[in-house]
């Protein structure tokens, strides 16, 4: 039997299922001069606003154990320039795009989910109501459960059923369940598990926080355990729900934990500041694996921690 290595993202048909992470490969264009983005998944791109943002005051990132803080601010040119300029681009490179969208008010999301219908190689948009990189935590749209739903219901009024919705959650939550449920019954076809955690780091020399604004978001290997409990007890509570797992991926055993333990697909971020080429051994070292467990598919091994074992 041949081994199928394809991904089905709550509803995006995809011939692999490694992806880039939002935020830690701009539009494509730097990754693109080391192998070709039709070669992953997909390509998620850097959380889109309506306006051009220039993000938080420098110095903004900082090495930790096992990972980073970043306190990028959600940087970017804005909804205009992205789609005149970057979807283009990404098309005529025979990218498969996510869509990462990112909003100050529930109306934001709505205003930008319009504005992604019909757009030439996007397979869905990635929700992300989770940043923990911003001035204002009041942003932080999933971490309650009234907020979370508003944004996800006003997308989905906007896209209609054009585009497969994704909800990016926080792991700064109590009850990431309910976050969950709540995205799901507003109408997202997916969660991707997780964001960054918030974090802080102190020079001890200056005796200053190392980071402009003080804090920023955790990433890393060091924040993995928490992802891949995150991604397994959704997959536990809503087993129909699609999951984008990512958090501290670097290899492809990384990889296997995510799929393993629920997740469809998974997004490579911080790995890929250190080995630009991160997402393409992950991808092969990935497949690797699954057929040496002796998996027939990708989708077999899908939540495959969850059997019960026979005493």
């Amino acid at each position: 039997m041949t081994f199928s290595f394809a991904a089905d993202l709550a509803g995006a048909k995809l011939p692999n299922p490694i992806l880039t992470a939002s935020g830690c490969a701009g539009s494509g264009k730097e990754l693109s001069q080391f192998f070709k983005l039709s070669e992953i998944g997909a390509v998620v791109t850097k959380s889109i606003m309506i306006k051009p943002r220039s993000g938080r005051a420098t110095p903004r990132m900082a090495e930790t154990p096992s990972g980073m803080l970043n306190s990028i601010g959600l940087q970017g040119p804005g909804v205009d320039y992205f789609l005149e300029n970057d979807i283009p681009w990404l098309a005529a490179n025979g990218a498969r795009t996510i869509v990462s969208i990112a909003g100050e008010t529930v109306e934001d999301y709505a205003v930008l989910a319009r504005r992604m219908r019909n757009l030439p190689g996007v397979v869905g948009l990635e929700v992300n109501i989770s940043c923990p990189n911003v001035e204002n935590r009041g942003m932080v749209f999933s971490c309650h459960p009234e907020t979370a739903r508003a944004a996800i219901e006003a997308v989905r009024r906007n896209i209609g059923g054009e585009l497969p919705i994704i909800a990016k959650l926080s792991p700064d939550v109590t009850d990431i369940l309910g976050i969950a449920r709540e995205v799901s019954n507003a109408g997202a076809d997916g969660v991707a598990l997780i964001n960054t955690l918030l974090g802080m780091v102190i020079d001890t020399n200056l005796m200053l926080p190392k980071l402009a604004q003080k804090t920023g978001g955790l990433s890393g290997p060091a924040i993995r355990p928490v992802a891949v409990r995150a991604v397994y007890q959704v997959r536990a509570a809503l087993p129909q729900l699609p999951i984008l797992g990512m958090g501290g991926i670097t290899n492809g055993r990384d990889a296997f934990e995510f799929i393993l333990a629920g997740a469809s697909a998974v997004s490579i971020g911080t790995a890929t500041f250190g080995n630009p080429t991160a997402v393409i051994k992950v991808r092969d070292e990935l497949s690797a694996i699954l057929q040496e467990r002796g998996f027939d598919s990708l989708s077999d091994a899908i939540g495959f921690a969850h059997r019960e074992v026979q005493a």
